[in-house]
C-alpha cells in the first residue's frame, strides 16, 4: 500500500478558464477566499513527499500564494497546448525524485479532503497502478494517483483531455458529489450561494 509520505502531489493550475470569462477563475472569491487556495490550504499540512503546482505564465499572485504554502512552482510557458502539457511538466519534474506514486489534482476542486486523497493513494498496489475518483454519474475523475509504470506515458500525453485515456481502466474510489465539485463558470460560484 502506498501512503502520502511516498507520494508526490501535482496540482494543475494552468488552465485558460475560457468558460469563466474575464479575470482569474482560480483567484475568484469563494466563501471569502480565492478558489484555488481552498485546495492549497487543505493539503498544505498533508504529509506528501513533494508538492508541486503548475501555473500559467503571468499568474504571479497565484504562484506566490502556492509557494507560500510550501509548493514548488513550475510555470507552463504554453498552457494553450492543453492540460497534458502541464501534466508533462509536473511529472517530468518529479521523475528524478523517484516517488512511489504521483497524485494529480485540479486547483478548481476546492472541497477535496485529505481523507479522500489518502483513500485514492492507498488503493494503489496489488496489481492496481491507476486509481481515480468516481463521480456520482460513474465516470473517473481527478484526484487520481499513478504508479511509476505510468510516469513516462503521462509525459507523452497531448491536448486538453489530460490523462483521461489512462483513467479509462482505473480502479475507482467513490466520493460524494460535493467533494468532487469543480468550478468552471460564474454560475458555479453563484449556485453555491
Amino acid at each position: 500500500m502506498v501512503e502520502l509520505g511516498g507520494t508526490a502531489l501535482l496540482v494543475l493550475a494552468a488552465g485558460l478558464s475560457q468558460r469563466f470569462g474575464e479575470g482569474s477563475k482560480l483567484m475568484a472569491p469563494l466563501r471569502g477566499k480565492p478558489l484555488a487556495l481552498h485546495f492549497a490550504d487543505t493539503v498544505a499540512g498533508a504529509a506528501f513527499a513533494h508538492k508541486l503546482v503548475v501555473c500559467r505564465q503571468g499568474d504571479a499572485v497565484l504562484q506566490a500564494e502556492f509557494a507560500g504554502r510550501g509548493f514548488e512552482v513550475v510555470v507552463n510557458p504554453d498552457s494553450g497546448r492543453g492540460q497534458a502539457s502541464s501534466l508533462a511538466l509536473g511529472v517530468t519534474a518529479f521523475m528524478r525524485r523517484n516517488p512511489q506514486a504521483i497524485m494529480v489534482c485540479l486547483a478548481d476542486m476546492p472541497f477535496v479532503t485529505v481523507a479522500h486523497l489518502e483513500a485514492v493513494v492507498g488503493a494503489l498496489g496489488n496489481n492496481v497502478s491507476v486509481v481515480a475518483s468516481r463521480l456520482p454519474a460513474g465516470q473517473p475523475s481527478p484526484p487520481a494517483a499513478f504508479a511509476p509504470v505510468h510516469f513516462d506515458a503521462l509525459t507523452r500525453l497531448e491536448g486538453d483531455k489530460g490523462a483521461r485515456s489512462l483513467l479509462a481502466g482505473a480502479y475507482l474510489i467513490d466520493a460524494p458529489a460535493d467533494v468532487l465539485a469543480d468550478f468552471d463558470t460564474p454560475g458555479d460560484f453563484a449556485n453555491l450561494g
